[in-house]
Formats: structure tokens, sequence, C-alpha cells
């Protein structure tokens, strides 16, 4: 397994050159509908943070597809994919294959005649609310849906006990079991304790507060409700008062967090399937990692992706003929036995490959149990207009100021008021 360092390189060394792995063989951009100069169609796909998409994987569909070239490119983050999804869209320099993240999902939604519709005989897969998100106002179902993020709580046995908390399973979803507060007087404990940071950022817990929050900045009939929701302000206040003392950074993504998962600076994170991948990724040879069935206040879903296909691509049929592969039920369940994205599809949650799998890196927690009981814990699935992911990412900034020294809690919410008002 490359190191955290050589595997960062490579992204940033694809995103310069414009592709990051190229299997089977050596092509550059994307094919056309007549082929390469040899014959074979080179599709691309860009995604970010670890979809499961392994060269195992693609290599499967190559197997199946003689003369398809597969060329996948991955961003180092979600906010990075939004940049170049909006700056290139309708235009040119898209791939074949777009992944596009679910807080900034409506926002692509408002440009869904640039994509190509999924397929009619397609429609019905996915979970009733997942489909219904990637419905335009014409009918037209615009985007394949990946995982999902039913939410539980990844933990350091070996640091909850040296803190003389419990370290099982059983114990830590007794625990946490109960609200927020619960939640916070553990944490509050563990730095008393151990003198270390608790939870991973305190912009996480901002946002597993918010993905139990119906409705968030916007309503369904365009109405800016942000400044005014006091479920929000009541969030960012919690947060500012109870997360940022327990937390080791404001936020997420940034290298001294990947670098903590591995020395032990934090003990808890709040995880979606999805992020299993990324700590064991970044975390190799750490032997204390391990998940408990609960979640603060019931359950929460946070993240779950798509794939879109640009209309105007020039491998239109060959890309939607991958996505259609790539987000079928079985290849769901491999994605999430690779990365523990948890799969959309209700016809995967019969697989026994899913429910019966153990993840031998976090203490061989029964992940897939695990999964399917967080998914049927979530009762809220938070509408998100078109401009959640600015006022989202507006408010995460505010609290970062408030963690960093830079502003009070009071005067950084009155700036993230200020700077809404001109979105």
């Amino acid at each position: 397994m490359k190191s955290r360092a050589q595997r960062r390189i490579a992204i940033v060394a694809a995103t310069a050159a414009g592709s990051a792995l190229v299997l089977a063989g050596c092509a550059g951009g994307g094919g056309d509908t007549e082929g390469d100069a040899d014959g074979t169609t080179t599709l691309t796909i860009a995604t970010f943070n670890d979809f499961g998409y392994t060269d195992e994987l693609l290599q499967e569909y190559m197997d199946a597809n003689p003369g398809v070239e597969i060329v996948h490119n991955k961003a180092a983050t979600s906010n990075d994919a939004r940049a170049n999804y909006f700056q290139k869209l309708g235009k040119t320099g898209l791939a074949d294959i777009e992944a596009v993240e679910i807080d900034w999902f409506a926002e692509m939604m408002q440009y869904s005649d640039l994509l190509a519709p999924v397929p009619d005989d397609l429609k019905g897969r996915w979970l009733d609310w997942k489909e219904a998100a990637a419905t335009d106002a014409e009918g037209n179902l615009v985007a394949y849906g990946t995982d999902i993020g039913p939410q539980a709580i990844c933990y350091r046995a070996d640091l909850f006990a040296e803190a003389g908390l419990p370290s099982d399973r059983a114990g830590v979803a007794e625990l946490f079991a109960g609200d927020w507060d619960t939640f916070f007087e553990v944490g509050a404990d563990y730095v008393a304790t151990t003198g270390k940071p608790f939870i991973d950022s305190a912009n996480s817990v901002l946002q597993g507060i918010v993905n139990q929050i119906e409705y968030t900045y916007e309503e369904p009939d365009g109405t800016i409700i942000a400044t005014e929701n006091p479920e929000i302000q009541a969030a960012y206040e919690t947060v500012v008062e109870k997360a940022i003392p327990i937390a080791a950074f404001p936020g997420q993504w940034s290298d001294d967090w990947y670098a903590s998962m591995a020395n032990g600076e934090f003990a808890a994170m709040l995880c979606p399937g999805w992020m299993h991948g990324i700590i064991s990724g970044e975390a190799p040879d750490v032997a204390g990692w391990d998940i408990a069935d609960v979640f603060p206040g019931g359950g929460g879903n946070w993240g779950g992706s798509y794939l879109t296909v640009p209309a105007d691509g020039e491998n239109v049929e060959a890309a939607q003929a991958l996505a259609d592969w790539l987000t079928a039920p079985e290849q769901q369940v491999k994605a999430f036995v690779n990365a523990g994205t948890f799969p959309s599809q209700t016809d995967a949650y019969g697989d026994t490959n899913l429910t019966g799998f153990t993840n031998a890196y976090f203490n061989d927690a029964p992940t897939g149990e695990i999964g399917v009981a967080r998914a049927e814990a979530v009762t809220v699935s938070p509408f998100k207009g078109p401009k959640y992911f600015q006022f989202h990412d507006a408010l995460q900034n505010a609290v970062t100021r408030v963690f960093d020294g830079l502003e009070t809690p009071e005067v950084s919410w009155e700036s993230w008021v200020t700077e809404v008002s001109a979105f």
C-alpha cells in the first residue's frame, strides 16, 4: 500500500496532468465515438475521496468489454471537484463520467438539461428519496446514485480504554446512547482525563447536527431562511460552545488532519460508511480503530454521491453503460467492501456479501450490519436547495474563525450573516 504522501503526490500530479490513473494501457484524454487510433474507446471518470473504485474493480469492466480503457481521475476533495465541475459543465474538459456530491447536488440540478438522462429501464433501482432527488421537473432521471452515508461512531478502542471508557462496541454504543449532550459530556470527560482532543473536528459535529434538521438554509419554494432559522443558530452555538473545546481541528481534509489519524491525536469521529476507507487508507498500521452502532440523537445521513454523464461528452452511450455497471447492486456491494461506501440500492441489502461483511481493519466490526441499522435509524433527509453548499461552507468557515481565535462566536456569526446576504 502506498503511503499517504505517495498517494497525495499522485493525486496532485494527476490534477496537473489531467489524468490520475490509466488502466489497461496508456491513453490520453477522452476518446471519441469512433474510438482512438488503435480502435479502443477511452472513458474518463472523475471522482473524489474514495468511491471504492479500485484498479481491480475497473479492470473487471474492461475485461468484460474488450476495447474499452478507463482513466480514473480523483480530486483530493469534494470542494475541488465542485469547482472543476461548474467551471466546465456545458463547455469542454469534463470527464465522460463526473461524480457529484450530495451537498452540491441541488445546485447541479439547475443544469439538468446539460446531462444525459439515465435510461428509463434503470428507474426504480434506487431508494425512493435517492432517485427523487435526481429527477428533474420534466421527469428525467439525470444521475446514477452511488452510495448513501448512514453515520455511526468510529473510535480508537485503545485510547478509550486508556481513558477508562468502555472500549468494546456494545459498551461504546451504550455510552453514547442518547442526545448530543451525552456525546459532549463524554468528550469533555475524555479531554479532562487525557489532556488530548476527543473528536477529530468541530465542523464534522456541525455537519452531524445539521444533517438532522429538515429545513436548513432554504425551503422548497426557494425562500432563504438561513440566518433566520433558529435551528441553524442553535447548531452553530452548540458547536462553538461544546464541540470546539473537544476537537483537534476546525475542519477535515487538511494534511495535519490526515496525519493525525495515525498518531492518536484524537479518539473518535462521526463516521459515515465512506469514511471507513479513508481512515484505513490514511492509518494502515493503526490497530485500534473500531465502529459502534450508535449516533447522537438517533441517526443521520452524511453524504452519498451520484455519477453524471455530461450530455456533450464524446462517449455518452459508452459512459452511460459504465455508469450503469458501476452503480448496479453487485458493484455497489463491491465498492462497499473496498471502501465502506454504503449502497443506495435496496436490492443490495439482501446480499450476504453486504450483510455478512466484517471489516478486519476495524477489529472485525460487522460494518454491513451496522450500515443497515444506521440506515434504518435515519428519520430526516434534509432539504438541500441550490445554495446549500455556499451557505453551509460559509457557516463552517465561521466555526473555523472561532476555533482559530480570529473572531468571537458572536462576531463570526454576524460575519456569516453578512456573507450570506451577498449570495
